[in-house]
Parts: structure tokens; C-alpha cells; sequence
């Protein structure tokens, strides 16, 4: 039997099961009541069962087990000590629950009986993050007695299957609290523990959880999607980026259109490139309305969408792979197990309406020749950066995109015949929120090694998360290239209503908001490589061939013109399509 105090013996069952589980990737904010998990964690990296990050910012290390998270669709645990350290994971476990991402939180926490008595570090953690958890469960504090090992394991394999999304079909985060008295260090004069903490033989879980290869055929068959001619197919977030290439199958099976936004995997010469512009084209698009618009995936970028899901001659049918499903108009008529793409594939095949497909295809290249030039004459505006960094992505690289105007640009200025195989494009669009999102693009970097990666956010966005730079010279570096686009301020108020004419006396100060901080001396006080490029052909070059390790680059953007370039692009294509 080993000699180890209860609160040694709880953190090394406690690891021990998530490594049983597949769990491979540990997120560790430091702190004096989590000593005993971090112990834990520490010894099962230096034996090569798991890979640890430190980070000294619990905000910082919620968004990094996020990004290893959304990347990997494994739990991805992230260990605090009590108190605000908790609460700082707030905002990553919001995205995740929003985003299905199977995040799990393990909180340290003082005693029962050092709660409510005004003991340093202690405050109610318990179900802290309301229910934004997919399950919460407070384990009891470890005592030296037998009998705990199958709790302590068992609990384990729900918190794992729950974040998974097994068997409810909706993954996300779950979070655990964990009660820990003194001695929080290991010790070497203990008693052996009364019972032994070895888990089950030939290192199998405790408990045995179904794996879902996927959602296909997973749900009894039933109508499947009907084969309607005049159907355009609407791409959105989804949980897994490969399922987008999975419905855009089936829209290539029936000859349907498809307007994508710029998140996912797939073959993006199916896509329609300029589907947002071309909703603006209202007099076309009356003599072009689609009968049905099929959607898979969150679809939250352009409010032209919107309008054209709330027009009362089109049918919207959803095809989900969760149990949940985006319907904020109230406009959704029928939803689709995403087993339905499968078994429909014959039925639809071929079925479109080929002149109306024909009118969008060549919708969509006569906006291309008007607008391609605008965009590339306007560098350095967002789309024309925007661009640069999507055309000259390598093949199966990985980008993280801002949820700001970076998303916008992307959608506005991308070529998907210009855009190279394999790449794939996330965001953290559950609730579309600027922060976190470097430390999410380190996590996606640190998860697929080997493969470039990316991140394509504003200035406001790179400043909210400057602690994301901050890792230490022990942990594992990412190989990651952040574009930064500095407009100064919150550019994208510009654009929208804020931005009129007769506001602008208030704008600057409540919404553009500018900083004057200076990203290079930022980059430099953390060690990090920083180069402020004009030119379209050095961004191009440093976009195609990435150096290891982290590195920033920064585009200075006129914020001013912004609006008046939208405009510009709307009216070419309305006129292209008159």
C-alpha cells in the first residue's frame, strides 16, 4: 500500500483515471490548494502519460484548454486553487458551453468546515458557473479511510462522459470541485493507505463509456431531407470543423449552392465566395429567392442572412449534429438529425433546379469581378489583409479567427478557389465574445503539431488576451503566427450604427476607443518576435512560409475609410447583378 496523505491520494487517483480516459492534454494555473493536483499532474508529465501547460492567468488558461479542446474534441482539464481563480474561468466555460466544447474544470476549494468562516482564498464554488456546466459535482473531502477509490474514479468517468456529450448528444464543459485539507504537499511519514489506489487492470477505465464514431445513422431513420430543387445551403460554426465537408457533400450530390462563412474544413471550391454580397443585390435576389434554405452549423456573421431567413417565401430547415439548435428568428420550420445527410444522398442526388443553381453560380462570378479589385486596390483595409492571409495559407494549415471585424473581412474578401486544400479555419463564435482568443489559437497550435498555425484577430482582440504571450521557457511552445490588424480601437463600431455621420461627436471616446498602445514593445517585453508590415507581398511571404515558435505581425489599418469601403462593395455588387 503507498504511504500518501488523503489529499496526495485523491489528485494522484484523480489523474490516473483522466489518463484512462484519453485525456492527454492538462491546462495548470499555480496555486498553494491545488498543490496536490498540480503534484500529480507534474509527476504523469515526466513519465510521458499526459502533456502539461502551465500558465500564470486562469483567464489565459481557460481559453488554452478551450483552443486544445475545440481542436482535439477530448476533455481537456484546467486545474485552479480556490477563490477568484475560479471565477477568472468564467468567460472560457461560458464559450464552451455556447461552443460544445468539452472543457473540465478542476477547482481546488478549502474544507466544509473552512467555508463561511471568513478563511483566506475561500468563497462558494460550488456551481459557481450556474448552468452553464453540462454537470457539476463537489467531491468530498479525502479522508484516511478505504472505500473512496470507486468514487473517486467513477465520478471521474461521468465528469469525462459528460463532457463528451454521452450519451446526451450535447458536450461541454463539466465542472468538479475538489475539497483538499492540509497537508497539501507530499509527505513521507504517513501510514499506508488503508485500501489500494491502483485502477483497474491493463490500464482500462473504471468505468466503460460508448465512443461515438459519429452521429451518422446514430438516431432511427426517419423522412430524411426532402430532394426540394431550389435549395441553398447555409454553412455555419460547427462543433466539429470536418462536419461542414460532410454536408457540403450532400449539397454537391443535389447541385445545391452553398454559402459558407469562413469556418470549417472543406472543399471550399463548392462554396459560393461572395454570398454576402450577393444578399445585399435585394432586386436580384427577389427574382432568385431560394425555396428552402438548408442550415448546418451556428450562422451568426452577416445580418443580410438574417433578412433572408425571415423572408416569408423561403422555408429554413436545420441539420444538426447536436440536440440543440440555432433558431433566434424563430423561422425554423423542420430539423434534421445529421444522420439524415447520409441516408439522404440518393434521394436528392441531382435533384436541383439547374437554370436557378446557374443564375447563382454566375451571381456569384460576376460580384467576384466586381468587387475582387476593389478589395485589392483598398490594402491595407481588413478584407485586403484579410485576403492576404487566407490566399497564401499553407496547405492544412489551421487559422483562429477574431470574432470582430476579422471574421467579417474574412467572409467579405476570400476566394475558396484561392483558399489551399486541408486548411481549416476555427472561432470561438458560441458567444462570439474578443477574449481568449490568442490563448485559444496557442491551443490549437500546441494540438495539431507539425502543421502551421495561425490567428487573424484586431488590435482590441491581441490586447485583451496580451497575457496569452506569457509562457514560460518549460512549457511546450506553440508554432503559431498572430496577424494582428490595428484599426486603434474598436473598428468595427464604425461599420455599423454607431458609425453614422450624426453620432460622431460620441463615437471616439464610448466605441472606437483608441489606445495608442504600442504591440511591438508589448511583444518585446514578453520575448516574443514582432514585425510591422506595409506591404502586401511581405504579409504574403511571411503568411506562406512561418518561422517555429510564436511570432506577431502587424498591419496597420486607416480605421476611417472602413465604412466607406463596405459601401463600396455592397453598390458594386448590386450593380454587378442589375
Amino acid at each position: 500500500m503507498r504511504r500518501v496523505n488523503p489529499s496526495t491520494a485523491i489528485a494522484t487517483v484523480l489523474i490516473d483515471e483522466l489518463i484512462r480516459h484519453g485525456v492527454r492534454e492538462v491546462v495548470l494555473a499555480p496555486g498553494s490548494r491545488s498543490a496536490p493536483l498540480a503534484y500529480a499532474v507534474e509527476e504523469a508529465d515526466r513519465a510521458g502519460r499526459l502533456r502539461l501547460h502551465v500558465r500564470v492567468d486562469e483567464r489565459s488558461a481557460g481559453f488554452l484548454a478551450l483552443g486544445l479542446a475545440k481542436t482535439t474534441r477530448m476533455p481537456v482539464p484546467v486545474i485552479t486553487t480556490s477563490g477568484t481563480a475560479v471565477a477568472n474561468l468564467h468567460p472560457a466555460v461560458l464559450e464552451a458551453s455556447q461552443g460544445h466544447v468539452p472543457l473540465l474544470v478542476l477547482s481546488a476549494d478549502r474544507p466544509q468546515e473552512l467555508r463561511g468562516t471568513g478563511a483566506n482564498q475561500t468563497t462558494d464554488q460550488v456551481k459557481i458557473f450556474g448552468g452553464a456546466t453540462r454537470w457539476f459535482h463537489e467531491l468530498g473531502t479525502p479522508e484516511r479511510r478505504a472505500g473512496q477509490q470507486a468514487i473517486w474514479r467513477s465520478v471521474i468517468g461521468r465528469a469525462v462522459a459528460e463532457s463528451r456529450g454521452l450519451p446526451s448528444g450535447d458536450p461541454g464543459p463539466v465542472h468538479l470541485n475538489v475539497p483538499l485539507r492540509d497537508p497539501l504537499v507530499p509527505t513521507t511519514d504517513e501510514q499506508p493507505w488503508p485500501e489500494s489506489l491502483e485502477g483497474r487492470a491493463h490500464g482500462e477505465a473504471w468505468l466503460s463509456l460508448r465512443t461515438p464514431s459519429s452521429h451518422r445513422g446514430s438516431a432511427p431513420a426517419g423522412p430524411g431531407i426532402a430532394p426540394v430543387p431550389q435549395t441553398l445551403v447555409l454553412l455555419g460554426d460547427l462543433p466539429n470543423p470536418t462536419q461542414a465537408a460532410e454536408l457540403s457533400e450532400l449539397a454537391d450530390a443535389a447541385g445545391w449552392p452553398v454559402m459558407a462563412e469562413p469556418f470549417g474544413q472543406y472543399n471550399r471550391g463548392r462554396a459560393t465566395a461572395n454570398g454576402p454580397l450577393i444578399l445585399r443585390a435585394q432586386e436580384w435576389l427577389e427574382d432568385n429567392l431560394p425555396e428552402r434554405v438548408l442550415i448546418g452549423g451556428r450562422v451568426t456573421l452577416d445580418r443580410y442572412v438574417a433578412r433572408l431567413l425571415q423572408h416569408p417565401k423561403v422555408s429554413v430547415e436545420v441539420v444538426t449534429p447536436l440536440t440543440s439548435w440555432a433558431d433566434p428568428g424563430h423561422v425554423v420550420r423542420r430539423v434534421h438529425d445529421w444522420a439524415d445527410i447520409e441516408r439522404s444522398h440518393q434521394a436528392v442526388s441531382s435533384c436541383v433546379d439547374r437554370a436557378w443553381a446557374s443564375r447563382w453560380r454566375r451571381a456569384n462570378s460576376d460580384v467576384a469581378r466586381a468587387v475582387s479589385p476593389l478589395i485589392d486596390e483598398s490594402w491595407p483595409s481588413g478584407p485586403a489583409v484579410a485576403r492576404t492571409v487566407a490566399h497564401n495559407l499553407p496547405e492544412y494549415a489551421g487559422l483562429y479567427v477574431g470574432s470582430s471585424n476579422s471574421a467579417r473581412d474574412l467572409d467579405l474578401a476570400r476566394d475558396p478557389h484561392r483558399i489551399a486544400s486541408g486548411v481549416v479555419a476555427v472561432a470561438n463564435r458560441g458567444l462570439a465574445g474578443i477574449d481568449g482568443l490568442v490563448s485559444s489559437a496557442v491551443g490549437m497550435s500546441l494540438a495539431r503539431p507539425g502543421r502551421a498555425a495561425y490567428a487573424l484577430v484586431g488590435d482590441l482582440t491581441f490586447l485583451h488576451d496580451a497575457n496569452a504571450l506569457l509562457i514560460g521557457p518549460e512549457e511546450p511552445q506553440p508554432d503559431l503566427t498572430v496577424v494582428v490588424m490595428n484599426d486603434n480601437g474598436g473598428g468595427i463600431f464604425g461599420t455599423l450604427e454607431p458609425g453614422q455621420a450624426r453620432l460622431a461627436r460620441s463615437f471616439e471616446r464610448v466605441f472606437g476607443t483608441p489606445t495608442v498602445a504600442r504591440i511591438g514593445a508589448l511583444c518585446a517585453a514578453h520575448g516574443v518576435e514582432h514585425e510591422l508590415v506595409t506591404q502586401r507581398d511581405v504579409l504574403a511571404d511571411r503568411i506562406a512560409h512561418p518561422k517555429p515558435g510564436l511570432r506577431v505581425v502587424e498591419v496597420e489599418i486607416p480605421r476611417e475609410p472602413q465604412r466607406q469601403l463596405r459601401e463600396r462593395l455592397r453598390q458594386a455588387a448590386i450593380d454587378a447583378l442589375a
